[in-house]
């Protein structure tokens, strides 16, 4: 997708149509939910630039946490939590029920707290 310019194509879309890239940010955080946060992170690598985001920019940090944290939304979003859907019976449905909302809530708070301390 990166070599046909398909992700330019899409950060260039995400840019003119939301216009504000820690909604964009926080977008693909919460997708990590749902895919996997590595590839995830190499498909934003190649979106965005270096010369548009160089090394340490606000950009890469706030996706770090926001693709590391946001896979906790949902139990299929993580690794560990697939493993432990396995290891300790837990449904989709329960986890959705009882912890989603507690890993939004901690996923929203930490972003929060994160733009706090770079305004």
């Amino acid at each position: 997708m990166q070599a046909t310019g398909q992700l330019t194509q899409l950060a260039q879309w995400l840019t003119a149509t939301v216009k504000n890239e820690t909604a964009i940010v926080t977008g693909i955080g919460l997708l990590s939910a749902v895919v996997d946060n590595v590839p995830l992170v190499a498909a934003a690598q190649g979106m965005y630039s270096l010369t548009q985001y160089p090394t340490d920019h606000f950009f890469w940090e706030f996706l770090a946490y926001t693709t590391g944290t946001g896979g906790s939304a949902l139990i299929i979003g993580s690794a560990a939590g697939v493993a432990a859907m396995g290891m300790e019976k837990i449904t989709f449905v329960w986890y959705l029920k009882k912890i989603s909302w507690l890993a939004l809530i901690g996923f929203f708070g930490g972003a929060g707290v994160y733009l706090l301390m770079n305004l």
